[in-house]
């Protein structure tokens, strides 16, 4: 199958170009820039110039191939809500041009939408689910014969991250203590990005049209614990900040330092036989990558 792949060098997005040509597929990855079109191209996948703004590239990147999986996402917090307005008319292009082909169309989604495949999400109980207009869009797309389905991502590791867990570093090694918000015990979900990216391959073969998958490999790890493994490998102190000091000690991480963000993957288990291999996040984080000063 000739796939393309938006945010195809990205964290997620590269393992999943690399686990597609591994299996036999062949890629057409979006690039923006010369860079990352240089580092595609040395992949053995075929370039296609564009970003996530340029919906004529996204269209003709679609057309051109037998199915889509859509990782890319600007991960811009100090204007998120410009951020999901870019992913969301990404999305429909996408499903517009697939309209009636019957090609797979699978895009990365977050856990929050709800801890269990089956759970429908709630928009007017969490108006913070700002994403969730990409999936439903998606999602809803089936009916106009795209085979579509949707990858929730929890916190996702490995070497090369740099978001959630390596911002949590970066604010221990500033501040000088590894703190956890309150208790510790709101819990994360995790995958390896390895991982992940087996689970988006396994959707683009396999998914039905309509499908939520969970690529959940820890369901649910105490931040506490977090904070105790990089107060141990930076050699700080660990201690609880105040929940309604969590903003000012971790700034926008705050937010989601704080939340229950937990998750399963019984369903996709079973449904589609993904077994994660890769070790969890708190033995990811006795790795040095995660502790160098980029961190």
């Amino acid at each position: 199958m000739r796939v393309f792949v938006t945010g195809a060098t990205g964290f997620v997005g590269g393992a999943v170009v690399r686990e597609l040509l591994d299996s036999g597929h062949q890629v057409l990855g979006l690039a923006r820039s010369d860079t990352s079109a240089d580092q595609l191209a040395a992949t053995g996948a075929e370039v296609h110039r564009g970003s996530l703004e340029d919906l004529d590239a996204l269209r003709a990147g679609a057309s051109a191939c037998d199915g889509v999986i859509h990782t890319g996402f600007i991960h811009d917090f100090s204007n998120y809500a410009a951020c999901v307005a870019i992913d969301l008319s990404a999305v429909k292009a996408l499903t517009e041009t697939l309209s009636g082909s019957d090609r797979p169309l699978v895009i990365a989604s977050v856990m929050s939408h709800g801890p269990s495949e089956d759970d429908v999400p709630d928009p007017t109980a969490r108006p913070d689910l700002d994403r969730l207009p990409a999936e439903v869009t998606a999602l809803a797309s089936a009916a106009r014969g795209v085979r579509a389905s949707v990858v929730r991502l929890p916190q996702v590791h490995g070497e090369g991250d740099h978001a959630f867990v390596p911002g949590v570093i970066g604010i221990a090694r500033a501040k000088g203590v590894s703190a956890y918000p309150g208790d510790g015990t709101n819990r994360w979900a995790a995958v390896h990005r390895d991982d992940a990216a087996v689970l988006f391959r396994l959707a683009l073969e396999n998914a039905p049209a309509g499908t939520v998958l969970h690529a959940v490999d820890d369901e649910g790890i105490p931040v506490r614990e977090i904070a105790e493994v990089i107060g141990k490998r930076l050699d700080l102190p660990v201690k609880s900040v105040p929940v309604e000091e969590a903003g000012a000690h971790f700034g926008w991480l705050g937010h989601f330092y704080s939340s229950d963000l937990i998750g399963t993957s019984t369903l996709t288990r079973k449904r589609f036989g993904w077994t994660p291999t890769r070790i969890g996040l708190l033995a990811d984080l006795d790795h040095d990558y995660y502790f160098n000063e980029q961190s």
